[in-house]
């Protein structure tokens, strides 16, 4: 065994050796798939971060849940690989680098050249394209760095020009005039998916809609009166009698003049406030449908940065909000202004800015979604793809059922340009991977391209095919395509999950990963989303650089449930940093005792006569543990899985076994401290290795002195062993514990001190005397008791005191200790607690709710405990007859 001491700290400081051994990870290509030994293959798509940003808590949760899966399948042995990429993220990048060159050049975007411009955006890309991947290093994850991707690398270009092309050559992508969602700050339009509606308070104005030579009016009502200006129509339901013998009569647009129709159409709610609604086709969504049906005019009242244009007559050239208090105003000047009402309502808000989007009639490329959709639910419902936790099923459904066509084009210059050629001569459009040379029409060359570029989700909606080679059919595609595991947050189900889901299924007729796993947010401690707004963010790099990121990243795991948002508290990271050094601490006491004692028994073979009975417990409730937690990973309940190996490691391993056998350790040489010594070491192992996934850095350095031969990243995992089994010295040993932790608590509530022992007298016989017997040592050595005597209840001395115990009784004779005022004292508290619990064992028993309605195995332990607190309280009522006497 190599020197520890003088290389392990005699303290846990992880700046210490967590890039050491990062590095050795790397140069030892530890993370490259073809290591397996099962030949099974498993892999995971990291959703690829934006190179604008930098490592925050939502990355940190998110790339942990993945490593630890990652890393578990590797040890497992199947042919893991991690691909990892970063993404160009067409809007942040673009707002990102159009502000630098203001702020450097002191010019507009549009003054220096799509040209000029694109060259500032690569370099951005190179600066800061590597940043996130380094933090992401630091976290500890395991990708394979060699096949690192980038959504507009020459790979990803090919396979977004093959699928936009099919898509078109097969009729599901169209250009036309649509209503779209329109940032007027990004100046671009948006998908429905990248539009967040948030609850705003706001008004309904209801004004007078003038007919036209006359005085009859009708009373409408708008959350947007900025869009009058733009109305071709008014509309109320047709079978609704007040308004029927009105439809077709001319109306006249307040302060424009412009004379509209009163049309009927069964998409105005006759029980929604007056039921008469303005039809704006060109700046609402329903209002543009309507439209379609009664072919009415679109007028555009905007310009794309939210002014008012010509059309708008005397508002033109005023902001939207400045539009909309100024004809307030005019109507209620012109006495055309009813009554104004409160109105809480959802509003559109562009993703990325936060400013309110706006319906506009835009010409745009889109894709039809609906016949593309339905092999997304059919997946769903057949379970050819699992979301995890399955409550999302219900959202996931709901967003395909009711999808719309996706508007794919973006009004920016930094993205994925869209392959459509238009001839300057004769106006014909071509769409092809490369540039024609020459129109097929009419054979010019005068050829310009599209000025658009592609929505960033086009491009990540290959993501899983794309970084493994599409449209080539490589072997990475044929050994990793399909994926096992997409891990990602619910925030973008809609965004991404649902779109990698239908693309695959049209393009490889596969979907491209079996299982989602689904993450929450994570909150401040307060509840709230962190924001540079409240000033709220933690940065996980300084987490990283205080405490380590191994216990950054079990604080994490251990908090997550699938699916729920979760609150960070920092001391949390604290108690994993706490669990950390425990465990640093234990490791480094068991291999001083290895480096200054060699053993002569080290096989299994050759240790197993002598285990005692500590030793035949701690192996196996490993074994134990080592199935539950493998259990937990596979059902991705990973919380559970580190919950598991921490009371294992903390409570049951290094507070009692490691207290257990250090009298064989500190005594002499022979076969009772060599077996202690394998058995510290095998269970060690154990923990190192279930614990690996979430704390990888601390375990793979300290396995690094128990096992110099092999690296713990790709040690094989720990399976459930028969020869590991033991069953009847689990239940003995948790007799011994019950005992135990009654005489420490008698003692304590006795303030008797750790160095006051005493005989323990012990009533008990058969086969629960055996097991005191042969643990005699463990009651010396943990309980402070000077040794174990069994007596008969007739010799027992009338002041000792009573510990109340399963299926023993057990006696300190302290009469020199004992105040005997205090202990019927405790003994009535004792009393009241038996006799409380047996009241609440009788109340269920008495139930006829429960007993019929519960199963079997609950009544029965109910009536075990019934009948267990009876036999004690019998005991505690023994004890106090005898100090009273």
């Amino acid at each position: 065994m190599e020197d520890f001491m003088a290389n392990l700290s005699k303290t846990y400081q992880p700046k210490e050796f967590e890039k050491k051994i990062y590095e050795m990870w790397e140069e030892g290509e530890y993370f490259k798939p073809q290591r397996g030994k099962k030949g099974e293959a498993f892999s995971i798509v990291l959703p690829p971060p934006n190179i604008t940003g930098q490592l925050h808590m939502g990355h940190a949760l998110d790339h942990t849940l993945q490593d630890i899966l990652i890393r578990y399948k590797r040890m497992q042995g199947y042919d893991t690989l991690w691909q990892p990429g970063t993404d160009h993220a067409s809007i942040a990048t673009e707002v990102k680098v159009v502000e630098r060159i203001r702020q450097t050049l002191g010019k507009t975007k549009e003054e220096i050249g799509r040209e000029e411009f694109l060259k500032h955006a690569w370099a951005w890309k190179e600066e800061f394209g590597d940043r996130i991947v380094e933090q992401m290093k630091k976290l500890g994850d395991s990708c394979d760095w060699s096949r690192e991707r980038f959504t507009m690398d020459e790979g990803c270009n090919e396979a977004v020009l093959e699928f936009f092309v099919k898509l078109y050559e097969e009729g599901y992508i169209y250009r036309g005039n649509r209503i779209i969602n329109w940032c007027v700050d990004c100046k671009t339009s948006l998908s429905d998916a990248e539009v967040d509606h948030e609850d705003n308070n706001g008004h309904f104005w209801h004004f007078k809609y003038m007919f036209k030579d006359s005085d009859e009016f009708l009373e409408v009502a708008t959350t947007r009166p900025e869009t009058i200006v733009g109305d071709t129509a008014v509309a109320v339901h047709p079978e609704d009698e007040r308004y029927r013998h009105l439809i077709g009569k001319m109306l006249v647009v307040p302060f424009i003049g412009r004379e509209i129709p009163l049309i009927a159409d069964e998409y105005v709610d006759p029980e929604f406030g007056t039921g008469v609604v303005k039809i704006t086709p060109a700046h609402d969504p329903n209002d543009f449908e309507v439209g379609l049906r009664h072919n009415l005019e679109q007028i555009i009242v905007m310009n794309e940065d939210g002014t008012m244009n010509e059309k708008s007559g005397k508002y033109a050239g005023m902001s939207r909000y400045e539009c909309r208090k100024e004809i307030v105003k005019n109507l209620e000047e012109a006495g055309l202004l009813v009554s104004v009402k409160d109105h809480a309502h959802a509003v559109g808000h562009c993703y990325r800015c936060h400013n309110v989007v706006e319906p506009m009639v835009s010409k745009q490329w889109f894709v039809k979604m609906k016949d593309l959709a339905q092999p997304a639910l059919e997946a769903l419902e057949t379970k050819k793809l699992n979301l995890v936790p399955d409550r999302f099923d219900k959202i996931y459904n709901m967003w395909l059922e009711n999808i719309r066509d996706w508007c794919i084009s973006r009004q920016l210059w930094w993205g994925h340009r869209i392959p459509a050629y238009y001839c300057e001569d004769c106006g014909e459009m071509i769409v092809a991977k490369q540039k024609p040379e020459r129109c097929y029409k009419c054979h010019s060359a005068n050829l310009e391209q599209d000025e658009d570029v592609l929505d960033t989700w086009f491009s990540s909606a290959l993501w899983p095919m794309s970084t493994l080679g599409w449209p080539e059919e490589t072997p990475e595609m044929f050994r990793f395509f399909p994926t096992s595991t997409l891990v990602t947050g619910y925030d973008i189900i809609f965004f991404w999950v649902i779109r990698m889901v239908f693309s695959s299924l049209y393009l490889k007729k596969e979907v491209p990963f079996k299982d989602v796993f689904i993450h929450g947010l994570v909150r401040d401690d307060q509840g709230r989303k962190m924001s540079k707004s409240l000033g709220n963010g933690i940065d996980p790099l300084e987490i990283i650089d205080h405490y380590g990121a191994d216990a950054l990243r079990f604080m994490l795991a251990s908090s997550n449930t699938p699916g729920n948002d979760m609150r960070f508290y920092m001391e949390r990271v604290e108690s994993a940093r706490n669990f950390a050094n425990k465990l640093w601490n234990a490791s480094r006491f068991i291999l001083m005792n290895l480096e200054e004692y060699q053993p002569v028994l080290t096989t299994r073979e050759e240790v197993e006569p002598y285990f005692e009975l500590g030793d035949k417990w701690i192996i196996s409730l490993s074994n134990k543990v080592a199935k539950e937690v493998s259990d937990n990973l596979d059902k991705y309940e990973l919380s559970l899985a580190a919950d598991k190996i921490y009371d294992f490691t903390w409570s049951n391993f290094c507070d009692w076994y490691i207290e257990m056998v250090k009298p064989r350790l500190y005594g002499e040489a022979g076969s009772e401290k060599d077996t202690a010594l394998y058995t510290l070491q095998y269970v060690l192992k154990k923990i190192l290795k279930l614990l690996h996934p979430f704390m990888p850095f601390i375990t793979e350095e300290i396995y690094s002195y128990v096992e110099t031969e092999h690296k713990l990243i790709v040690a094989e995992w720990p399976v459930f062993e028969e020869k590991d089994s033991y069953e009847v010295e689990e239940n003995e040993i948790e007799i011994v514990m019950s005992a135990i932790k009654a005489i420490r608590n008698t003692r304590s509530e006795m303030n008797v001190p750790p160095s006051k022992k005493a005989r323990l007298l012990v009533v008990t016989e058969g086969a629960t005397e055996s097991i005191f017997v042969k643990s005699e040592g463990y009651f010396k050595t943990l309980s402070s008791v000077s040794g174990l005597e069994f007596v008969q209840e007739s010799d027992v001395p009338s002041d000792a005191v009573s510990i109340v115990i399963d299926k023993a009784k057990l006696y300190l004779p302290l009469e020199e200790l004992v105040d005997f005022e205090k202990e019927l004292e405790r003994l009535n508290k004792e009393k009241e607690k038996l006799q409380n619990e047996i009241k609440r064992a009788e109340g269920k028993l008495n139930n006829k709710g429960f007993t019929d309605k519960a199963p079997d195995s609950l009544v029965q332990a109910e009536r075990d405990k019934k009948v267990k607190f009876e036999e004690m309280l019998a005991n505690v009522l023994d004890s106090i007859a005898k100090i009273q006497k």
